[in-house]
Order: structure tokens, then C-alpha cells, then sequence
């Protein structure tokens, strides 16, 4: 009696194998240390930029590798980092702030390999160098921040309606509105419940009026809040797209953190000085009606507030804001051809460009000031201990006489160097962060400790799989090289798995793999032991080797299941790390089950189903 396996079964073996060989090889070839050139702005990246390029790198000794024209972007070779680095300032100074120059490893991929869309996996953070910073939004200031957007809104609104009020001022998250008598009280209540609907209304009534007091309402919070944490990623990933990182992770982890992750940034400082800012502008009118000096001795008018310059002189702005950081579409560095100083040149959008032409029609030969407005953390050392604590700093940088009605484009000058201007435009063209953030965690891993992180998770893969086929051999015989011919298989399987969805290989992910080569021979060793238990009871060896494999079945499904509902539950409810061995745990549960039910059953009815009696197995 003969058994044979059937023959589309081969056959869809042999094409997943293929498939998975194909896929996983580009895994085998390199990565050369490249510069990726881009641009975001007006400037083109095509063959002029190309050539330009070339020959600005032969200038100056510079080998290169070779270069990639594709639509939008340049990506230039090297064959050392050393190289790479030098060409990245020399690249950087000579093409100025119109193009992004990205450091970047490019795979080395054969043509024939990228026709097919195979691409190697991409490395994480912890395998390939760089930065890591896990940023927390202030949840409490984008309520505070969101009052403060109403008060100017309900002042203006109730003063269109004839509506008297004796004061409108936030607390921190509400605003308080102070009424005269009953009347006006009623009006109020009545406008802001039609208008502005997003608002819940209380009352408190005090001797001398009553107090109507607004805050958002709870759905709208937990909407402003999550709409700010968007924001911010957004405004992150522009600002790390200035930075030119390639392949960053920018994720939102829990419902107020952030997570950056920045491969191969080696100027950490820079990163994190670009990532944190909360650089913003405001554009207030000059209240040239008071004095400055007696808003020092503490007489402020009420629709005026005291700023001070750089060099600490007071200035008493008007509170009426006319445009702030967010309509600004484009900023640029750049030279005031006045005076040879530092300069910014601005660019606003619809809505912004319509109020500043109301604003300098109206007032051609006032003075107009531009607030400069950042966030720090600052360290202080108490008793030995570091303490951190925000402050807030705002700064006159600008006044300038108004000559001319303009609204689209203009420019910002009293900047104290080159640096300070690029380092503004560039935080201006990003956007301002909708709400402060604190960088709660930050590691750097240098992109040696990743090549030895590479190395000793390939050594671990590679003695992990040498011990469990040195085992099942022993054990299970030729049975045994079966087992180990599968699990070989199970590793490619995982490989190419991962390389098709271009997903990012980390130590997590490896350790993962290293799991999975031993959690791989368990079907096997169920499915043996079973064959052995059907030849000590008197079946033959072809009916062993179908009841081993059939009656085996199920609880090598029940295992493996219930694994994987553990790897979709890590997964789900895991971040960062965790999903990343979520993920190659259930990959590597599913291929290792199609290995070790399909693969290791066509070579056994390969190796004993074509002969016609068998007298014993060697298993």
C-alpha cells in the first residue's frame, strides 16, 4: 500500500515557498549610507539640481556612489557615513532653506527585486540609531487656552448686541461675565444659548451685579482635547519634516502622549529644541494714547496690557490681537535690505490677510508691534535635585511705523542673528503647537548599540534554531529533519510576511521571532508523538502517519487559537513595543501552523509515500 500526498498541494507549497524566498532576499542585501534631497517649498528637485549637485561634491572630494532621480526627490549614495555627513552640510549650506536634505540608509535592493515591489523590512529605532522622546500634552491649557478664545469672541458679540456687562474675563477654564441689573442678565443668557451653543451657562449672584459664568460643555472638551493632540501631531510632523529625518514614527499613544521616534538624528539637542518649541507670534497695535511708564507704576488701561522688549524697555500693546502664528501659510529667513539685519519674511492666509488690511487701513502711521511668545522648561537645581518649571516668555521684538496698507505678504525684522531667524521661520512654517507639550521621556541610541543590537538578536535567532534542530533530531530522527526543514521554512515565511507589509523590525520583533522558532516544533512534537503512540498500538506505518497528523489536528489548533487571541489582545490594547511582538508572534503562529501541518506532511509522503511497504519509521 502506497500513500501520496496530492500533487496541487506540492504545487502550493512550492509557490508559497517561492513567493516567501522572493521577498525575504531583499532582506539579505545592504543599506548605503544616502542623502535624500527635497523640497517643499517653490523650488524643483530635477536633473538641474541633480547636476548641481554632482558637481559640488566633486569640488570637493566627495565619492559618490551613485544618484536617484525620482519625481520630487534625489536620493544621492555614499559608501561611509563620514562621507555622508560632510556632503549633508555641504549639501545643506549650498542649497539653503528651499530643500529638506534627509540623512538616510537606502537598501541596495537589485533592480529586478524592487520591480517585483520586494523591499527589505524596515529597522526600528533600537536596531538602527537615534532618538526617542515620549511628549505629554497639557491637557489643562487647551481648556485654558480655549476660554481665552471666547472672551475676546463674547466681549465683541455682546457689545454688537447693545448688551452692557461690566466685566468679561477668564478663570481658568470658564469665562466669567459680569452683568449690570437683571435685564442685561437675561440678554446675555439668551444670546450665548442661541450662539453659542457649544457653552453651558451657570449663574452666582454678587453684591454688585450678577455673574454669568461659560465653560464648554463636557462633549466639547473631550473634543477640543482630542482635536488638540491631532494638531500637534500634525504640527510635529511638519516640524520633523523640516528637521529632513527620514522614516520618523510619529504616533499618539494613550488619549494626551505623543510618541517621536526620529531614526538616525544624531543632533539630539537640535531635535529636541525644534520638537519642544511653542514659538508663536501675535501682531497687537501699540497703544500710543497712555503712557508706558505709568502702566509700570501699575495704572494699565483696560484695553491695554504691558510687554517688554529684548533689552527690557516697557511697551503697552493694545489686548486686541489682529493675527496670531496660526494664519501665517509660509515664513522664510531672510536679509532686510535696509539696515544688512536678520529678517523674516511672512506669508498668511485668507483670513489672516483680511484682518491685517482692515487693520493698517485704518491705522497708516500708528505703530504696530509683533509679540514673540515661547514656552521653556527650566531646570533649577534644589539641594541637588534638579526641578523643572515651565515659563512662559513674551517678548516685543518688533515695532515698526506703519507706512502702507498691506495684508498678504510683509516682513518681521529685530531678530539678533541669521540662526534665530532661520530656527523662527522654520517653527512659523511648521505651525504653532495648538497646546504645550512636555517631553516626559527621551532615549537616544547610538547607531553602533544598534548594530550590536542586530548582532546578538541574529546570534539569538541562530543558536535558538541550531539547539531545537539538534533536539528534534535526536528525538524524532528523520522525522526530526523534517521538523527542522519546516521551521527553516517558518523563519522565511515570517521574513517575507514582514517585508510585504514593509512593517518595522525592533528587539521586541526579534524577540518574537527567537519564540516562535522554538514555539514552531510544537505541532510537530504533537503530531510524532501521536504517530508513535499509533505504532506501539499495532497500526501500520501509513495509518500511523494519517492518524498522527488527523488526530492531532485539533489540538494543535486549540493551542495555537488561543495563542493568537493572546498576540491580538497585546496587540490591541498594547503600544509601541508590545504591538511590535503582538505582531510577528501571530504571524509566526499562522505560518508555523501551515509549516508544520503542510509542509512537514508533503515531505514525509515524499520520502516514504512512493514506496510500496514500509517496514518501520524513524520516528
Amino acid at each position: 500500500m502506497t500513500t501520496r500526498y496530492p500533487l496541487w498541494k506540492y504545487l502550493l507549497i512550492a509557490s508559497i515557498l517561492l513567493v516567501g524566498c522572493l521577498y525575504a532576499m531583499p532582506n539579505l542585501f545592504g543599506e548605503d549610507p544616502a542623502l535624500q534631497v527635497s523640497s517643499t517649498r517653490g523650488a524643483k528637485v530635477d536633473g538641474a539640481t541633480e547636476s548641481r549637485i554632482k558637481v559640488m561634491l566633486q569640488e570637493a572630494g566627495l565619492a559618490m556612489r551613485g544618484t536617484e532621480l525620482s519625481p520630487g526627490n534625489l536620493l544621492v549614495r555614499f559608501s561611509d557615513t563620514e562621507a555622508q555627513l560632510k556632503a549633508q552640510d555641504l549639501v545643506k549650506r549650498e542649497l539653503g532653506d528651499d530643500y529638506i536634505v534627509a540623512l538616510n540608509l537606502a537598501p541596495t535592493t537589485p533592480g529586478w527585486l524592487r520591480a517585483i515591489n520586494a523591499k527589505p523590512m524596515y529597522l526600528g529605532l533600537d536596531l538602527r540609531g537615534g532618538v526617542h522622546f515620549l511628549m505629554q500634552v497639557d491637557m489643562a491649557a487647551v481648556l485654558e487656552q480655549s476660554a481665552e478664545r471666547y472672551v475676546e469672541d463674547l466681549r465683541a458679540s455682546l457689545r454688537d448686541e447693545k448688551v452692557r456687562y461690566l466685566s468679561v474675563a477668564r478663570r481658568a477654564n470658564t469665562v466669567e461675565i459680569k452683568l449690570r441689573d437683571a435685564g442685561d442678565f437675561e440678554a446675555a443668557s439668551d444670546y450665548i444659548r442661541k450662539n453659542f451653543s457649544e457653552l453651558q451657562l451657570t449663574e452666582r449672584d454678587e453684591g454688585d451685579g450678577q455673574v454669568l459664568i461659560a465653560q464648554l460643555t463636557e462633549q466639547q472638551q473631550r473634543e477640543t482635547q482630542r482635536f488638540a493632540v491631532q494638531q500637534n501631531i500634525t504640527t510635529l510632523r511638519n516640524r520633523v519634516n523640516e528637521l529632513g529625518v527620514a522614516e520618523p514614527v510619529i504616533q499618539q499613544q494613550g488619549e494626551d502622549r505623543i510618541v517621536v521616534q526620529l531614526p538616525g538624528v544624531q543632533d539630539t539637542a537640535r531635535a529636541k529644541e525644534i520638537l519642544g518649541a511653542t514659538a508663536t507670534l501675535e501682531f497687537r497695535m501699540v497703544d500710543e494714547e497712555h503712557s508706558a511708564s505709568e502702566a509700570v507704576a501699575g495704572r494699565v488701561p483696560p484695553a491695554s496690557r504691558l510687554y517688554r522688549t529684548r533689552q527690557g524697555e516697557p511697551v503697552l500693546l493694545q489686548k486686541r490681537i489682529i493675527i496670531t502664528g496660526d494664519s501665517i501659510t509660509d515664513a522664510a529667513s531672510t536679509i532686510d535690505q535696509r539696515d544688512g539685519s536678520a529678517a523674516v519674511s511672512i506669508s498668511l492666509d485668507g483670513k489672516g490677510a483680511r484682518s491685517m488690511l482692515n487693520t493698517t487701513r485704518e491705522n497708516v502711521g500708528k505703530l504696530m508691534a509683533v509679540v514673540f511668545i515661547e514656552n521653556k522648561i527650566e531646570t533649577r537645581y534644589v539641594n541637588g535635585e534638579a526641578m523643572k518649571t515651565k515659563k512662559r516668555v513674551e517678548e516685543v521684538i518688533n515695532q515698526a511705523t506703519i507706512r502702507e496698507t498691506f495684508s498678504k505678504r510683509f516682513q518681521i525684522t529685530g531678530l539678533d542673528s541669521p540662526e534665530e531667524a532661520r530656527t523662527l521661520a522654520l517653527l512659523l512654517r511648521a505651525g504653532a503647537l495648538s497646546a504645550p507639550i512636555d517631553i516626559i521621556e527621551e532615549r537616544t541610541v547610538g547607531p553602533s548599540l544598534g548594530q550590536e543590537n542586530i548582532d546578538k538578536g541574529f546570534m539569538s535567532c541562530l543558536i535558538g534554531f541550531v539547539l531545537v534542530m539538534v533536539f528534534m533530531v535526536l528525538r524524532y530522527k528523520v522525522f526530526g529533519l523534517f521538523a527542522s526543514a519546516a521551521q527553516l521554512t517558518n523563519l522565511i515565511l515570517i521574513i517575507a510576511v514582514l517585508s510585504m507589509m514593509q512593517a518595522t523590525l525592533t528587539l521586541p520583533g526579534i524577540a518574537g521571532i527567537v519564540l516562535t522558532v522554538g514555539m514552531a516544533v510544537d505541532a510537530n512534537v504533537l503530531i510524532y508523538e501521536r504517530i508513535r503512540e499509533e505504532l506501539r498500538g499495532g497500526n501500520s506505518p501509513y495509518a500511523s502517519i494519517e492518524a498522527g497528523y488527523e488526530r492531532a489536528m485539533g489540538t494543535i489548533a486549540d493551542a495555537n487559537i488561543t495563542t493568537l487571541i493572546a498576540g491580538i489582545m497585546l496587540f490591541a490594547l498594547g503600544s509601541g513595543p508590545v504591538k511590535g511582538f503582538a505582531v510577528v508572534l501571530c504571524i509566526g503562529i499562522l505560518t508555523s501552523m501551515f509549516t508544520a501541518l503542510m509542509g512537514t506532511r508533503s515531505l514525509v509522503y515524499l520520502v516514504y509515500g512512493g514506496r510500496r511497504r514500509i517496514d518501520r519509521l524513524a520516528v
